[in-house]
């Protein structure tokens, strides 16, 4: 198993930026594959962006040229650099982990076994 724990959420005013973490601990081959979701206050979950164990990601057109995920095995530490926020970025802001996802389905939150608790992020028109 992994544990997933976030950090780095904030409130920032429209245009500024945030970098969050996600600290992952235990069995790393669990965290092969992680994601970054966010659930805004009345909406559902939704994938914003993801990461392969090759490097490879993928991002929501609602973030994308706005975030950057990454990933630095060696601090077995997800990030979400999201930069030019805007009012609509206000969500719960999670991540998640699994062994293997399949990328064509990345977006769906059943991939993912495992989940941090969240952190907040409010921007600030």
């Amino acid at each position: 198993q992994v544990q997933l724990v976030e950090s780095g959420g904030g409130s920032v005013q429209a245009g500024g930026s945030l970098r969050l973490s996600c600290l992952a601990s235990g069995y790393s081959r669990y965290s092969d594959f992680m994601a970054w979701f966010r659930r805004a206050p009345g909406k559902e979950r939704e994938g914003i962006a993801a990461i392969d164990r090759a490097g490879s990601t993928k991002y929501a057109d609602s973030v994308k040229g706005r975030f950057t995920i990454s990933k630095v095995n060696a601090r077995n530490t997800l990030y979400l650099q999201m930069n030019n926020l805007v009012p609509e970025d206000t969500a719960m802001y999670y991540c998640a982990a699994d062994i293997f996802v399949d990328m064509s389905r990345w977006s769906n939150e059943n991939e993912y076994r495992y989940w941090g608790q969240g952190t907040q992020v409010t921007v600030s028109s």
